[in-house]
């Protein structure tokens, strides 16, 4: 049976990446050190953690800062966020826009280099609407 499931993100600086999404999106910590940082989100029960990608655990060879990962987190107003998000300054990536697939997104980036895609669901063009399953 499968008790959970999280990322764990390679991250050169653990502190900033676990302030920024703190900060930006309402995580709490649950555990923290120099090393690694557990996330859990109050509200959705969701789990996140940053690794410093040198830290003894990470096998030989594997130590490297997450790249090419997309981190989404759907909310219900993605205009406000995406707002909010630059006029705190953080980078952001991909302006707003809609895609016929049934999103409306925002692309920034979070301190270790790890793109955050912050997504709100909208009508999907007909095309797309067929692939979805029902329910």
């Amino acid at each position: 049976m499968l008790n959970s499931s999280y990322a764990v993100l390679c991250t050169r600086d653990v502190a900033s990446s676990a302030a920024f999404y703190r900060e930006h999106f309402g995580f709490d910590t649950t555990f923290e050190a120099d090393w690694y940082v557990s996330l859990r989100h109050p509200d959705a029960g969701h789990e996140l953690a940053l690794l410093d990608p040198e830290h003894s655990s990470v096998p030989a060879g594997y130590g490297e800062v997450a790249r090419g990962v997309l981190v989404t987190f759907e909310l219900d107003d993605v205009d406000a966020v995406a707002a909010r998000l630059a006029e705190a300054g953080v980078p952001v990536v991909q302006g707003l826009r809609d895609e016929p697939f049934g999103q409306r997104h925002v692309i920034v980036r979070d301190p270790g280099g790890v793109l955050v895609d912050v997504i709100t669901p909208i009508e999907p063009s007909p095309e797309f609407a067929a692939a979805y399953a029902e329910g």
